[in-house]
């Protein structure tokens, strides 16, 4: 089950992590957001202990969609040592994401 992020937990949980961490930027109302959750969710199974997945609802915390640039979603941020390191806007294939996280394992 991916970790849902807060602009609380934001620091913490995605900027401070020793492991690569892909953090979905999502709204309820969004149906493109819908097909990439399922997608989403996969990869924070298969890389559980291995990197942070994580999601973000854009609607109740804004602070870091804006800091990042997060103007369209589904957006998907990968971060490594608390800098992004890779950006997918819209829907992209499963492959797309965890080619990102497997560069930087």
């Amino acid at each position: 089950m991916a970790l849902e992020i807060t602009d609380a937990t934001f620091e913490e949980t995605v900027l401070k992590s020793d492991k690569p961490v892909l953090v979905d930027f999502w709204a309820a109302w969004c149906g493109p957001c819908r097909m990439v959750g399922p997608i989403i969710e996969q990869i924070s199974d298969e890389y559980e202990g291995k990197a942070v997945v994580g999601k973000v609802d854009v609607d109740a915390n804004q602070e870091f969609a804006a800091k990042y640039g997060v103007r369209n979603i589904p957006t998907v941020l990968v971060f490594q040592n608390g800098e992004v390191v890779g950006r997918q806007v819209g829907v992209a294939p499963k492959n797309a994401y965890t080619e990102a996280i497997d560069g930087l394992l």
